[in-house]
């Protein structure tokens, strides 16, 4: 069974999803809501996270969180784990609530948080449980206009993107906010199951990756999210030439046997020939 990667570093940022436990509802009530609140600003308050944007629905919840100690793990093994207990208590359940590990997706702040802020309080209105997000408790969308509402919610950098006075600033919020209501979803240009930023972000931090590419626990596409494109590899002057970039981008960079065939227009038996033969000469 394949796990999540995780890649922490001081000041990131990460959209956050955790669903239920094949799809049941994680909150039956909204005492369950209200707990897992409690519990999510005491995670906030003990890890110094920075939380900007939250939704949670009845079976999975969203989070935008920034850590400016590098410790997200720490702190999410702590919020599913505690109130996963006192939802099973209350409940008096045993075993998974949440299904599988959470979800973490590396942000770019700069070109990614404001429309993540939007993409997660319009949650219930995407799902049809409201018409508006503000007749949703359990969002930080209301908090956010209102500038009130659960303590461990930081709100200054959404408004401070809008304007320097803060009536002003939500009012252009809430504008914004509602003209998305039909937009594509920012998430369709995650990369690898892992980013989401332009290239530019990926450069900077894609240094923390090397060396995982041999974790088989790790998802192909995490594992190998920088790699270059097959065109970039397969750039050959002659057979040899050709015979070593087949190689180079099965071995090196995992692209499989049936990519790179279909890439360069032969069997993937072809591909598998060349491999082996490169491989066997190395061995003698």
């Amino acid at each position: 069974m394949t796990r999540p990667l995780r890649i922490e570093f001081n000041g990131a940022l990460y959209h956050i999803s955790s669903r239920g436990n094949a799809r049941q509802a994680i909150f039956l009530d909204e005492k369950d809501f209200a707990d897992f609140l409690r519990v999510l600003c005491s995670v906030i308050k003990r890890y110094h996270f920075i939380l900007h944007a939250y939704c949670l629905m009845n079976n999975h919840y969203h989070l935008l969180i920034e850590t400016p100690y590098g410790n997200l793990s720490k702190g999410m093994r702590q919020l599913n784990g505690l109130y996963t207990q006192r939802f099973n208590k209350r409940h008096k359940r045993v075993g998974h609530l949440f299904q599988g590990r959470y979800k973490a997706i590396l942000v770019d702040k700069d070109n990614y948080l404001l429309e993540l802020c939007r993409y997660v309080v319009l949650n219930p209105v995407r799902a049809k449980i409201v018409k508006d997000p503000r007749d949703w408790r359990w969002s930080s969308y209301q908090a956010t206009i209102n500038h009130k509402g659960i303590p461990c919610l930081t709100t200054d950098w959404i408004l401070s993107q809008f304007d320097k006075e803060r009536k002003a600033a939500s009012r252009q919020y809430q504008a914004f906010v509602l003209s998305g209501i039909k937009a594509e979803s920012p998430l369709k240009a995650i990369k690898g199951q892992l980013f989401l930023g332009q290239e530019n972000f990926i450069d900077e931090i894609k240094h923390l990756i090397r060396g995982k590419e041999n974790l088989k626990e790790i998802s192909r596409k995490q594992r190998y999210v920088t790699r270059p494109p097959l065109n970039e590899i397969l750039k050959y002057k002659d057979k040899k030439t050709k015979n070593q970039a087949m190689y180079k981008a099965c071995l090196r960079y995992g692209y499989t046997l049936k990519e790179i065939a279909e890439y360069i227009g032969v069997h993937y038996t072809t591909v598998s020939k060349v491999i082996k033969r490169i491989e066997e000469g190395e061995k003698k």
